[in-house]
């Protein structure tokens, strides 16, 4: 049994807990909700998820917590919660050691003040993030932490913590984020950091520490995000932190750095910010920028740049207002600068515009003779096939005309075409001035690779579902909905769980699932797709999906696993029977669009529904809100905010498909 009631605008005490002894989850978070957190609380003895975040609850933090014994997640982050202890001790950790499933601890944000204790080396060996930002602490950080091995995430920000940085952190081997940022803590920068070698947030910035600058910090290729700024580092900054290629961010700010020679970060291709501001550098420090050459183009992102952005590129020409030297105008400067263009992007765009209608020749000629080819005979049979010009990829689209645009994307356009041989085809086109245009190629013809069913359609002629559910011309019944949404799953639960190399879509969205002319759904778009390897049940990567859609997980560490695009998938289903979009103004701030749907839930289908899908007066009406009311549970389930609790898409196909069975026998029997 559970309880979700979040962001629901509940005020007053919670009540006794006496009669819910089979509660699981009890998630009352973002309400108005006062008073002290009653002990009988202790009675729901099987309670595994507690989340009291956002209120107004006072009072000490009850001891009985820890007769939960089944609890998983205790999040109470947000109150006016105290210790209630006179020797200034977290007791109430003592009592979460009986909690041995217990596996996240959110605190921040109470006014809990107090010391660590050493018995928080006690609480369970599955525990996995701690956060207790913003919580008054005082003292130091207990050797014990180290002994909570498979701790993922501790967070202890803002307090005024004191001491050194404590060695035990060796421990914790699978530690990947450590904020310990505007703090006390003096001393140097332990070594042992270096043993934690999955580290990906590092954020140690604002306190007294001393010393230089650990050379092995370099070695942790997982690490993205660097914050050692406000403190007293002096010496030189190691060259090994150069060495991080993947690091998104580095702010060594406001400390005694120095520098022997130039910094060599011109290998840094990911870099998003570099601060060495109110340091001791000296001379060139950045010598290792630049070195680009050529016609500065003055469309995309180009356009928002200044002329700071081509410093140190001497063979630059330009707009004056880059301050770069003008390009040569005579026809023969003009003559090879197109000549140049022509191979640096005229050649790849064409190449990748011929494999993409290859590949879609080639599916189509297989479909016709009723086969499957294996991916290896596909790629071998490419030479038999006869070469598409970009002079008939201009005809079929009559020049690329505006008219014959179905849409864009992040790195380029897609045309509708027809070929010399009165085959639709779509045509996507790379658009190479913007950033991650030939990544993103690579990606999906990495992605087509590995799919042993083809993946590569002829032209879509019913366009996409975004355009089906927000278009006012264009309606879709429930069982169109339904359909659609088991075609979808299967195509995803096909990627996730068939293929020797399981492939994550990380994008998922309805304009990215395709209609055909009989509206069946497909998935297209593999633009950032990521695969796994072998063993692999999660990857790190700094590409970002669409806002609204992204799993909680992927914006905040940059994880993803299959269950990003189950959660996506899950946000989908939710739109499809509201038409509501998550980035509608109705969800801002924190209310969210799965937020909204766990309130509206309770109060019927009605409340949710399209009001084009449900009528009160149709006499399918009960069957109908039936219905979508399962479909809703399964969405909530497949956007859980951890992702251990989201469904696997195999399980997701069978419920789709009872749930539409369901329909279509009450249907029939109404």
């Amino acid at each position: 049994m559970n309880m979700y009631t979040k962001r629901c605008n509940f005020t007053g005490n919670l009540p006794s807990m006496t009669n819910a002894l089979k509660l699981e989850y009890l998630i009352l978070k973002g309400n108005k909700l006062s008073g002290n957190i009653p002990n009988s609380i202790s009675n729901v003895s099987m309670l595994k998820f507690l989340d009291l975040v956002d209120n107004l609850f006072s009072g000490p933090i009850p001891k009985m917590f820890g007769n939960l014994r089944y609890l998983e997640r205790l999040q109470i982050m947000n109150n006016n919660l105290i210790i209630g202890s006179a020797d200034h001790e977290w007791t109430f950790l003592s009592s979460l050691a009986n909690c041995r499933h217990l596996r996240k601890i959110v605190v921040s944000g109470n006014p809990l003040s107090g010391v660590l204790p050493t018995y928080i080396g006690n609480l369970s060996t599955s525990l996995q993030c701690f956060y207790a930002n913003h919580c008054e602490l005082e003292g130091n950080i207990p050797m014990e932490v180290g002994n909570l091995s498979n701790l993922m995430v501790l967070e202890l920000g803002y307090n005024k913590l004191s001491g050194f940085i404590s060695t035990s952190i060796r421990g914790l081997r699978n530690l990947k984020g450590l904020g310990i940022f505007s703090n006390k803590l003096e001393g140097p920068i332990s070594k042992s950091l270096c043993d934690s070698e999955r580290l990906y947030n590092l954020f140690v910035g604002v306190n007294k520490l001393y010393g230089s600058i650990p050379s092995c910090l370099g070695n942790i290729t997982s690490l993205r995000y660097l914050y050692l700024e406000s403190n007293k580092l002096s010496s030189a900054i190691p060259s090994t932190l150069w060495n991080l290629k993947d690091i998104l961010e580095v702010d060594l700010s406001s400390n005694y750095l120095n520098n022997s020679h130039a910094l060599d970060v011109g290998d840094l291709r990911s870099l998003l910010k570099l601060n060495l501001s109110r340091n001791i550098l000296t001379g060139d420090i950045l010598s290792t920028f630049g070195g680009l050459e050529g016609e500065i183009p003055i469309e995309g992102y180009f356009s928002n740049f200044s002329s700071t952005s081509f410093l140190k590129n001497y063979a630059l020409c330009g707009p004056p207002g880059l301050l770069v030297p003008p390009c040569k105008n005579d026809i023969h400067e003009n003559s090879k600068m197109t000549l140049l263009h022509a191979f640096r992007y005229g050649l790849p765009t064409i190449g990748i515009v011929i494999v993409l209608i290859v590949l879609t020749i080639m599916y189509g000629r297989c479909q016709s003779r009723g086969t499957t080819l294996p991916i290896q005979d596909d790629l071998l049979s490419l030479k038999t096939l006869r070469r598409i010009s970009h002079y008939e990829l201009s005809q079929a689209t009559n020049g690329f005309e505006e008219s014959n645009m179905l849409g864009f994307g992040s790195f380029g356009y897609v045309y509708k075409g027809r070929l010399s041989d009165g085959r639709e085809v779509a045509i996507k086109v790379f658009n190479l001035q913007i950033e991650g245009a030939f990544q993103s190629f690579d990606i999906e013809c990495d992605a087509m690779r590995n799919i042993v069913h083809p993946l590569v359609f002829d032209y879509m002629s019913n366009g996409n579902l975004e355009k089906w559910l927000h278009s006012n011309n264009c309606f879709l019944d429930i069982i169109q909905r339904v359909d659609i949404m088991i075609d979808a799953t299967a195509t995803v639960e096909q990627l996730h769980n068939e293929h020797p190399t399981p492939i994550i879509h990380c994008d998922l969205k309805p304009s990215n699932i395709l209609l055909d002319e009989d509206m069946v759904a497909h998935v297209g778009d593999f633009g950032i797709a990521k695969l796994l390897g072998e063993g692999d049940v999660m990857k790190q990567t700094m590409t970002l999906a669409t806002i609204g859609y992204m799993a909680p997980e992927f914006g905040s560490t940059g994880i993803v696993s299959i269950k990003c695009d189950i959660y996506s998938y899950g946000i989908i289903l939710i739109e499809t029977f509201t038409k509501k979009k998550p980035t509608d103004n109705l969800f801002a701030k924190e209310v969210t669009i799965r937020h909204w749907m766990e309130c509206s839930l309770p109060k019927g289908a009605i409340e949710i529904a399209d009001a084009d899908l449900l009528r009160k007066e149709d006499e399918y009406f009960v069957v109908k809100a039936n219905c979508i009311s399962a479909i809703m549970e399964l969405a909530l389930n497949c956007s859980a905010e951890l992702l251990e609790d989201r469904k696997d898409m195999k399980d997701v196909v069978v419920e789709l498909k009872k749930i539409k069975r369901r329909l279509l026998n009450n249907i029939k029997h109404v």
